[in-house]
């Protein structure tokens, strides 16, 4: 089966297994958010426990 590919584009595995995503909200109209909200949106994070199931589904992982 192929992978979804919006989820291939959005999605990386760490080494331990865990899924890595970008954060949101940091794309456009960048001039009204403050320096220290468009920092802390620049740096990734992990997909949360409860989302990851459906994730490793679209990757095809599962």
């Amino acid at each position: 089966m192929k992978t979804k590919s919006s989820a291939k584009k959005r999605f990386k595995l760490t080494g331990t297994g865990k899924i890595k995503r970008k954060h949101a909200f940091k794309s456009h109209i960048l001039t009204k958010k403050s320096k220290k909200r468009k920092l802390a949106l620049t740096h990734d994070t992990l997909v949360d426990k409860a989302d990851e199931n459906n994730v490793k589904i679209m990757l095809r992982l599962k």
